[in-house]
């Protein structure tokens, strides 16, 4: 590692064409991140979480061993090359802290991290703030942006709500305020303006006109490029050209993406800039996540793989059902297995995201090593929405906080005493959130 008695500031950041790119932790920085972890005790710790819809089918998830011996069982059997990071957590229950009638798919997405209950209204809103929200006023501060909301579902093309409650309360798991639910964003272009591009105007004929005169992100700024690797060490210039590839590839598929579209559907339903294939979808918006995190850009980021009430199909894995409708089995063994199908399905993307994490270096570890992410379903069983002993993956190493390669089996401990406790993690500290009660114990996490 070569040393420079100036570094290169953290936040250096790249202008072109009303373009803006900001850089990866690079080795020619260290000496300055190495003097900002000596004031904060670890590397930074990014905070993300993937939400899935409908419960799952629990029999097929949940491990029958606690401890490091524990076996992955079917729905989990893509996390096998993460076992030693990632923690299976039983026994947390996401209870209602009032009893309504009804809405047991608003009240699963909207109490999973605010853990309120909403009222049974159709206008009337009452709810967070969340807990990545409350982050993100924390982190915000330190960032280009405070937080991403994703989905890969757009609000007016997914479906029902629940009866009797307002569609905000599924259509998002992220709140600013008690009556402020924050849009999920589903569109990959939409999300690269907002991280690297001039987003200033929403005019989609002006966002596309300033597109096309600019080309590329990377183009605009050719020249800063060069000239800042001129000034890099070997290893910083294999790291920054590694880096650039993975933002014009995106740039790329989205590209693509939006050629495609315009073919195919000239009135579109999805919002222009999403793949019509569902993985590539997902795999353009976990490595959109991946880039805001490299990038520091972020460091929260909530995402939806689909809102409650989903009907999304998944024919690729063939299940061509929705994934509502299947979701209330009834025990009915063909329906049964094809929700399984699709539990195992969204953890096997999940495993994506968390390769390329592991696969991007960030100072002394990768990104995985410093991140704090939270895979989970709003409810246990799809078809009793049972709030009690909810699916929860905890992976990543949370900056030296979390220690996996184990089945955590709590006794009905509140989701929320948890996320006091990761919020802790990630400096933040709240007396309560919710219902909370008390935090976990972080030794738990920890093995310490």
């Amino acid at each position: 590692m070569m040393i420079f008695k100036k570094s290169l500031p953290r936040r250096t950041v790249l202008r072109g064409l009303g373009a803006t790119l900001a850089l990866p932790l690079l080795d020619s920085m260290i000496p300055a991140a190495s003097a900002i972890a000596r004031t904060a005790g670890r590397p930074t710790n990014r905070f993300g979480v993937v939400y899935v819809p409908n419960g799952m089918i629990m029999k097929e998830y949940l491990p029958t061993t606690t401890g490091t011996g524990y076996e992955l069982t079917p729905t989990l059997r893509a996390l096998a090359p993460f076992r030693e990071q990632t923690l299976v957590l039983t026994g947390l229950d996401c209870i209602p802290n009032v009893e309504r009638p009804g809405g047991a798919h608003a009240r699963a997405s909207t109490r999973f991290l605010t853990h309120i209950s909403p009222p049974l209204s159709e206008t009337w809103l009452d709810a967070g703030p969340s807990v990545d929200q409350i982050l993100a006023r924390e982190t915000g501060g330190q960032t280009q942006v405070a937080s991403l909301e994703l989905s890969m579902e757009a609000a007016d093309t997914s479906g029902s709500c629940d009866t009797g409650y307002a569609c905000a309360y599924s259509n998002t798991i992220s709140w600013a305020s008690a009556n402020t639910p924050l849009p999920m964003q589903s569109n990959p272009r939409v999300v690269f303006q907002r991280l690297f591009g001039d987003s200033s105007s929403t005019d989609p004929q002006e966002q596309r006109a300033r597109f096309r005169q600019q080309q590329s992100l990377l183009d605009s700024v050719t020249a800063e490029v060069a000239q800042l690797q001129g000034a890099l060490p070997a290893g910083d210039r294999v790291k920054l050209i590694e880096y650039l590839d993975a933002v014009r590839d995106v740039e790329r598929r989205i590209q693509i993406a939006e050629r495609q579209v315009d073919q195919e559907v000239p009135r579109l339903e999805q919002p222009q800039g999403a793949p019509s294939d569902w993985q590539d979808h997902l795999e353009l918006m976990f490595d959109l996540q991946v880039l805001a995190f490299q990038s520091d850009l972020t460091r929260v980021i909530t995402f939806m793989l689909g809102r409650e009430h989903s009907g999304m199909t998944y024919p690729q894995i063939g299940v061509p059902d929705a994934h509502h409708p299947i979701s209330h089995h009834q025990q009915e063994p063909v329906k049964v297995a094809k929700v399984a199908k699709v539990n195992a399905y969204h953890v096997e993307m999940f495993s994506y995201f968390l390769k390329r994490l592991r696969a991007t270096p960030d100072g002394d570890g990768t990104l995985l090593d410093h991140s704090t992410l939270i895979y989970a379903a709003g409810m246990a069983d799809s078809n009793s929405h049972a709030p009690f002993n909810i699916p929860v993956v905890l992976a990543g190493g949370g900056a030296g906080t979390i220690k996996g390669g184990r089945h955590l089996a709590f006794k009905g401990e509140r989701l929320a005493n948890l996320h006091l406790t990761l919020m802790d993690h990630m400096g933040v500290h709240v007396d309560q959130i919710g219902d909370s009660t008390e935090r976990v114990d972080p030794r738990l996490l920890t093995l310490s």
